[in-house]
């Protein structure tokens, strides 16, 4: 019966929307361009509702958020302090080592780049620009990476709140878009509302999706998150696109919108993204209001979000080593011949001095290249291991153009070319959020001079727009110079006007591996952050964690790995003193 009503309430709105003279198309883009340069005077987020059911998992316990802001409360006693050593300062790792210098631990982190951050990494070029790896953009439900804000006390000062939209820009100009905002009115509602009356589909496309929906596990969501979950969970092993064909949806909604949003999160069509990865954001979209809404920065993720992170373990006595590269990691082995007991790790400095360190526990906080890199050989003797080998991460460029106007200023040419006067703090005419694709080869892109000011605004300088082109393994072996012309040629399809602008200045950062692809099956090779060494552990979001690889998925792989190594504090401070003992 559920599925019936939710599936009747679906369709009955999709036949309001036909009817509808406030969503054609002509009088939809003025009056969706005028929405988003308007004040939030009326909150954008729904009251928190009740959710029936449990999330054991934490997907939507907000006492997570509770968790990551307040911290375990542990301190170890002093007998008990370990020397960590954390290989990788990106955020899976600084979280981690924010637990466990916050209880006491020594901390020491060693990072082959010359700045933190990761995939999340943002730097200042010699002429000032802030370059960044990629587009960085919080959503509603990043309730961990939220929690550690507050800690920091950086949440409400770091991020800027977006219109509760996602929208899409369409080659010629078209503006197509998920309107969540209902009169306050919260999930489902709100998304089926949404779905019902965007211009991005046709009405074909608007029953095949009420259908699939009706049919979907996010239905058994709504009374039974876990169970929802656990369904989805099956469903690795099929890709998205396979899923949606089986429930009666069609290709045209994949094309129009569901591929922008799959590349945006994985950087992989729905042909080749696993359905759990999709449906585990359906899933949370669909129950509740707050998951789907849209933050980004202040300005530089470095500046608004790692300096903090940097700052609070520096203050507990953490330490950096950047620019070191690990040479080799001295482990015992068993009988068998496999690894038993981590020892000490090799690292060359940025003098070049090879330097051998030993440490009673390790975590290895990489992403998926970087962790085949640094495991020894022998290592993959242990199947948890050798697993990791059987994943694969995806290329991506990131691309950013600045104009001598405002690019995402459809309507008002004057407004357009208008760069005089004090333009900061989002002031600058165009869309300020994040904007979709289904027409480039970027997936998703943002104004960032509009939506993060405080660093990518330049005064008498116009839009900052940063294009993500994924997956890029046909701009992989081209110039930057080349990339950025193919950039620029699709801008200027998808905004006709900004021809009478000019590109200024452009950037191009190629990451030959990013994201781990989600592809179908993935799933089951994935490790968990306790291994079968006794001392050595892992971090990254492409460890298990039951979300996707994101900033929100490595803060939860940090966390949970910092709960492993507390937990077994006093087992590994035993080991240590063995250790100890055995040496003297």
């Amino acid at each position: 019966m559920a599925r019936f009503n939710i599936a009747a309430a679906a369709l009955a709105l999709t036949s309001l929307s036909l009817n509808s003279h406030a969503f054609a198309p002509n009088a939809f883009r003025a009056s969706t361009l005028q929405q988003q340069k308007s004040s939030l005077a009326v909150s954008v987020v729904a009251p928190p509702e009740k959710i029936a059911g449990s999330d054991k998992l934490g997907l939507l316990d907000t006492s997570k958020t509770t968790r990551a802001e307040k911290g375990t409360g542990i301190k170890v006693p002093e007998g008990q302090k370990l020397r960590i050593g954390i290989v990788g300062a990106g955020l899976a790792g600084m979280v981690a080592g924010m637990d466990l210098s916050e209880a006491g631990h020594d901390i020491e982190f060693f990072e082959s780049r010359d700045f933190v951050g990761g995939k999340v990494s943002s730097w200042v070029d010699k002429d000032g620009n802030h370059i960044e790896m990629g587009l960085h953009v919080f959503f509603g439900c990043y309730y961990n990476l939220f929690g550690i804000m507050r800690r920091l006390g950086i949440f409400e000062k770091s991020l800027r709140l977006k219109e509760h939209t996602h929208m899409f820009i369409n080659k010629g100009g078209g503006v197509g878009m998920l309107d969540f905002r209902l009169g306050g009115i919260g999930a489902p509602i709100n998304g089926l509302a949404a779905f019902a009356r965007t211009e991005q589909l046709d009405i074909v496309s608007k029953i095949s999706n009420a259908i699939a929906l009706a049919t979907s596990p996010v239905v058994r969501a709504l009374v039974d998150f876990d169970g929802a979950m656990q369904d989805i969970r099956n469903l690795d092993g099929i890709s998205f696109t396979d899923w949606w064909f089986s429930k009666g949806g069609n290709r045209e909604s994949l094309n129009r919108m569901w591929d922008p949003i799959a590349y945006a999160l994985g950087f992989i069509d729905c042909d080749n993204i696993s359905a759990r990865c999709m449906l585990t954001i359906f899933n949370l979209f669909a129950v509740r209001s707050e998951a789907s809404v849209l933050r980004m920065c202040e300005g530089s993720p470095n500046t608004y979000l790692h300096e903090p992170i940097v700052e609070y373990l520096k203050e507990r006595g953490a330490s950096f080593n950047l620019g070191t590269r690990i040479q080799d990691i001295v482990h015992e082995v068993d009988e068998e011949g496999k690894p038993s007991k981590v020892k000490s790790i090799v690292y060359t400095d940025k003098s070049g001095n090879k330097v051998n360190k030993e440490f009673d526990v390790f975590i290895a906080a990489c992403d998926v290249p970087g962790i085949k890199k640094l495991l020894p050989e022998s290592f993959r003797k242990h199947d948890e291991f050798d697993k990791i080998y059987s994943l694969d991460a995806v290329p991506v460029a990131t691309v950013q153009m600045r104009f001598n106007g405002w690019v995402t200023e459809l309507n008002d040419k004057e407004a357009m070319k208008d760069i005089s006067g004090d333009k900061s703090d989002g002031k600058g005419a165009g869309i300020d959020n994040l904007l979709y694709s289904a027409d480039a080869d970027y997936s998703c892109f943002a104004d960032l001079a509009i939506t993060s000011p405080a660093e990518y605004y330049k005064e008498g300088e116009g839009s900052l727009l940063q294009c993500v082109l994924t997956p890029a393994d046909k701009y992989m072996s081209m110039s930057p110079d080349d990339v950025a012309e193919a950039t620029l040629k699709q801008t200027l399809e998808l905004f006709p006007s900004a021809r009478e602008l000019e590109c200024t200045w452009t950037n191009v950062v190629k990451l030959g591996q990013s994201l781990y692809r989600e592809a179908p099956g993935m799933d089951k090779y994935r490790p968990s952050q306790k291994t079968p060494i006794p001392n050595f552990f892992l971090a990254g979001s492409y460890t298990y964690q039951d979300y996707i690889d994101s900033m929100e998925g490595a803060t939860k792989s940090g966390l949970a790995c910092a709960d492993v190594v507390l937990q077994q504090t006093a087992r590994l401070s035993a080991m240590a003193k063995e250790d100890a003992a055995v040496t003297a």
